[in-house]
């Protein structure tokens, strides 16, 4: 069964820099575009950054020149490097994976839209 964890949550003062990571688990043999969403208290979910399985990036305009997205395709890992954060970064911030091909049960499965549960960021004094 594929899942995806988070890692790398937690508090840090405005202007400090903080890293997300995660891992994508199960028999994977392929996964498309793996992206972090964040998720404000009262506002709905946004994409910051998205990354294709070929290294292509797209940023939301708001954290452009300040996160930076990467994946490992060996390791099935994405991770997201924060800089200057502000405090309107706070949220929940997600792993999401669009496709991604295991086997089960001895075939090829392609599942779609998978997530991670989530870890927070809190950009504080």
């Amino acid at each position: 069964q594929v899942q995806l964890v988070e890692s790398g949550g937690g508090l840090v003062q405005p202007g400090g820099s903080l890293g997300l990571s995660c891992a994508a688990s199960g028999s994977i043999f392929s996964i498309n575009a793996m992206g972090w969403y964040r998720q404000a208290p009262g506002k709905q979910r946004e994409l910051v950054a998205v990354i294709t399985s070929l290294g292509r990036t797209n940023y939301a305009d708001s954290v452009k020149g300040r996160f930076t997205i990467s994946r490992d395709n060996a390791k099935n890992t994405v991770s997201l490097q924060m800089s200057s954060l502000k405090p309107e970064d706070t949220a929940v911030y997600y792993c999401n994976a669009d496709r991604i091909g295991s086997w089960y049960k001895g075939e090829r499965y392609y599942g779609t839209d998978y997530w991670g549960k989530g870890t927070l960021v809190t950009v504080s004094s």
